[in-house]
């Protein structure tokens, strides 16, 4: 089973390692490549051109970087992010999924197992999911690290960030925006004009850190100049629900989601949930592994 809505990855400078582009290869998912055209070239000879779309460069020049700086320092993957948003209203989707391209595999967390995803049934259980209520803007899988398989979490969470893998409604009167922090800066635009997100603790992604990896923005950014800019843009677009923290050896941004715990989810009118557990025809099967 796979998603019934597009899945997109925007990527720069990450032709040899395309972490994300693997993992949904190897689970038979579909997607598409977004990247700039000066590296069409180095994607095309490793991605079946099918897959590759090439942003259209007035998504940077009329991209909002919530800052003054200009084309002073690069514009992170907003553009591309706002050029997919458009690609998938487009094609007729009233929803779409939009991915970093360094996150190594996805994984169903049940039983205190965190079970690697061998086709695309998670993300259709995820939108489905999602599309039993009205009022949700944003949703996606929460990362490995944050959820221990040994530690009693529900299934979701309600109104916080979502990170790195979104899924996001169409119709809603935002875009991306922000140098930096763009994942967070919507999550709060979403969660301000009073649409639930939702975090999924059932399913995961292993995303990798983003400074250990070359490509995407690790140069421009963080080897360069810290997580301090970072920080202050999102305190400067949500001044009223972000501050600046310095713990873990580096500057962090630190934003309050119990100010949203009154938001409820509102199940659609003509909802009907069949009685019973579905598991989507899921089974767990064991891996044979050969040595070498």
């Amino acid at each position: 089973m796979n998603p019934q809505f597009p899945l997109y990855i925007p990527s720069k400078g990450r032709a040899n390692s395309r972490l994300t582009i693997k993992s949904l290869e190897e689970m038979g998912v579909p997607y598409k490549v977004v990247i700039e055209q000066q590296e069409y070239e180095q994607y095309a000879a490793v991605v079946d051109k099918k897959n590759i779309l090439v942003l259209d460069l007035a998504y940077k020049r009329n991209y909002d970087m919530c800052d003054g700086l200009g084309d002073a320092k690069s514009k992170g993957a907003g553009p591309a992010r706002n050029f997919i948003w458009d690609h998938a209203i487009d094609s007729g989707f009233k929803w779409h999924w939009v991915m970093d391209d360094n996150i190594r595999g996805f994984y169903r967390l049940n039983k205190n197992l965190k079970v690697p995803m061998g086709d695309g049934t998670g993300f259709r259980c995820m939108e489905d999911f999602v599309l039993r209520y009205k009022n949700v803007g944003m949703a996606g899988p929460n990362y490995c690290m944050f959820s221990p398989r040994k530690v009693k979490q529900p299934p979701f969470i309600t109104n916080t960030r979502i990170y790195s893998c979104n899924f996001i409604r169409n119709d809603i009167p935002f875009r991306w925006r922000g140098r930096y922090n763009e994942d967070t800066i919507l999550s709060l635009d979403i969660l301000k004009h009073s649409l639930c997100t939702i975090q999924f603790n059932a399913f995961l992604q292993n995303k990798i850190v983003t400074q250990n990896i070359p490509g995407g923005n690790t140069a421009e950014f963080y080897s360069k100049e810290g997580t301090r800019p970072k920080s202050e843009m999102l305190v400067k677009v949500h001044p009223d629900l972000a501050r600046i923290v310095y713990k873990f050896g580096r500057w962090h941004h630190h934003v309050d989601y119990r100010i949203f715990k009154h938001l409820k989810l509102k199940k659609k009118a003509d909802l009907e949930v069949s009685s019973g557990i579905n598991n989507y025809g899921m089974s767990l099967k064991k891996l044979e592994t050969h040595a070498d």
